[in-house]
């Protein structure tokens, strides 16, 4: 089986360019995605449990590998929220998955966005990794429209293993990730 279009990009043309810009002497230094972490909360599951294997299912469709529920540590009596009940979904992929879904994220899902003109560059926590809110789940050509019964939106962490955003930033463009035009350059 081949490998992934963006992991032989990052290997032929992202390492090179990476070491002579930021001037690393060995290619080990150059930062590379670690994993992509996609979590979704759903708050309307304390009232119908049916939610959490619904929002298990669509994040497994879309990322292509079987999700599983998170748990709420603490209990909140506002909300009527039990320690140990589940209120959301993640999944976390790595290897040829993870490229597979980056690929499918910037080429095919985020310009189906309405009215895309590129991702904020505000998602960076300060140590490398980016953050990115997605509004609906329809973006994915995995989801159909027909079965979706309520909207949910869900965040896309990508950790690398960059030490500044800066290197982190110029990773993700060197990747394709289309950050608006009044990002930083």
């Amino acid at each position: 089986m081949a490998n992934p279009r963006l992991k032989d990009t990052y290997l032929q043309e992202i390492v090179p360019k990476m070491k002579e810009k930021f001037s690393y002497k060995s290619i080990m230094q150059v930062p590379r995605i670690q994993k992509i972490v996609i979590n979704k909360g759903l708050g309307d599951a304390v009232g119908d449990k049916k939610l959490i294997d619904i929002g298990v299912e669509e994040l497994s469709q879309i990322s292509g590998q079987k999700a599983v529920p998170t748990i709420a540590k603490i209990s909140v009596s506002n909300f009527k929220l039990r320690e140990g009940m589940p209120i959301g979904a993640k999944v976390t992929l790595r290897g040829d998955k993870m490229f597979e879904f980056l690929d499918r994220l910037m080429n095919i899902a985020l310009p189906r966005v309405r009215d895309f003109k590129g991702i904020r560059d505000k998602g960076f926590d300060g140590r490398g990794n980016y953050t990115l809110g997605v509004k609906e789940q329809i973006i994915f050509p995995e989801i159909s429209i027909e079965k979706v019964n309520k909207i949910n939106g869900m965040d896309i962490t990508i950790v690398t293993n960059a030490n500044t955003d800066e290197e982190s930033y110029e990773l993700l463009k060197a990747f394709g990730m289309p950050f608006a035009s009044t990002s930083k350059s």
